[in-house]
């Protein structure tokens, strides 16, 4: 059978350039259930949620060898032949906001000669809502998938879902929980993502960058450990510093979502991918994801029972503040239609990697516009 057999996954090695790294806090989640576990966490978590938007977990109950499952399978699917992946691509469906499947590279011109080479494949959540076909090799393994996305789900976001409660001295822990049912319709997906590297002449004339600076559109974003050192954050001074691969851990970020419910308390992270260093550079790119979102009905307002939100008098966010009440599902549809959108022209990108985009290519609803963070 077809993908039946892996061959095992060998990260590479780490770059030995000295970076300027993040400082990011690490979460032992080992500790969760232990009594005052939870409300420890809560206090080291509550700083970076408010300041950061980046940290770390570790002892998070899936093991290494599952990772690199993950990994493999992403890896094999990448090594198929473009036509055989190009069955699972829609492009009416990308341009219409349905992002599940398969996104192949070039699809976004960057200069006249120079387009995106980002690969992406989203496998949704196994919720029961969203049928659909999936290669062999991927197809063969679908219940090890479905086991190692509700592991994510139940043993990280879940566990960082109440944190996040306590944070927000929630009346009940579970409140959040309640908003991110695995089971129930939602748009949280796994990805295997792929970044092809690039000649040294053409990462000149994108400014060095694989994407540019900006947030994710959900609650949290899962990464798994990845060697390959490309992955930048902006930090509360305004500088731009690299996270690195930490072992047996996964780097957390908090998205839009998150930040539209809490009227902004907890921030959604500013982040770039950059051209890896020298000794990287010639290396592609392969990553493991979980993308969390609430379910499709949750309005995202911000929460009316958090005493915390409401001392401070956060009661509103970019949404509200249009007068407008969205769900996740027509969030979702409108970031993500705007994130696949066709632009008009190339951004003007600067040596030092500043995009600029036509004003009309980056508006998600009138009103509201998407950011590239320079």
């Amino acid at each position: 059978m077809p993908g039946a057999i892996l061959s095992p996954y060998k990260q590479v090695p780490e770059t030995k350039h000295d970076l300027d790294w993040a400082e990011l806090v690490t979460l032992d989640l080992s500790e969760f259930d232990r009594p005052g576990g939870k409300e420890s966490l809560a206090k080291q978590l509550d700083h970076a949620a408010q300041h950061v938007g980046f940290f770390y977990v570790k002892n998070f109950g899936i093991s290494q060898e599952e990772v690199d499952r993950q990994f493999a399978l992403g890896r094999e699917f990448y090594d198929l032949p473009l036509e055989e992946k190009l069955k699972y691509h829609n492009i009416k469906d990308l341009e219409g906001g349905e992002y599940n499947g398969y996104r192949p590279a070039g699809l976004r011109q960057l200069t006249e000669n120079v387009r995106d080479n980002i690969q992406v494949y989203n496998l949704p959540k196994f919720d029961g809502h969203h049928p659909r076909e999936h290669p062999p090799v991927l197809r063969d393994h679908i219940k090890e998938i479905e086991a190692f996305s509700r592991k994510c789900h139940e043993l990280v976001v879940n566990k960082l879902l109440r944190l996040f409660a306590i944070i927000l001295e929630l009346p009940d822990e579970e409140q959040l929980v309640k908003q991110h049912v695995y089971d129930d319709k939602g748009e949280d997906h796994l990805r295997y993502m792929h970044y092809a590297a690039r000649s040294p002449e053409e990462n000149k004339k994108v400014g060095e960058l694989y994407a540019p600076g900006h947030t994710d559109l959900g609650s949290i974003t899962l990464l798994f450990r990845q060697p390959v050192a490309a992955l930048q954050i902006l930090n509360s001074k305004n500088e731009w510093k690299w996270v690195k691969p930490q072992d047996e851990t996964i780097t957390i970020n908090i998205c839009d979502a998150l930040s539209a419910i809490t009227g902004g308390y907890f921030k959604s992270s500013i982040h770039r991918v950059r051209t890896p260093p020298a000794d990287q550079a010639h290396i592609d790119r392969l990553g493991v994801l979980y993308f969390a979102r609430p379910n499709n009905h949750v309005v995202l307002d911000p929460i009316e029972n958090s005493p915390l939100l409401n001392r401070l008098d956060l009661k509103s966010n970019p949404f509200t503040e249009l007068g407008k009440h969205l769900t996740t599902e027509e969030w979702v549809k409108v970031r993500q239609t705007q994130q696949q959108r066709r632009n008009k022209a190339p951004p003007k990108i600067s040596e030092d990697g500043k995009y600029e985009y036509e004003k009309k290519d980056l508006e998600i609803i009138p009103g509201l516009h998407a950011q590239i963070h320079n």
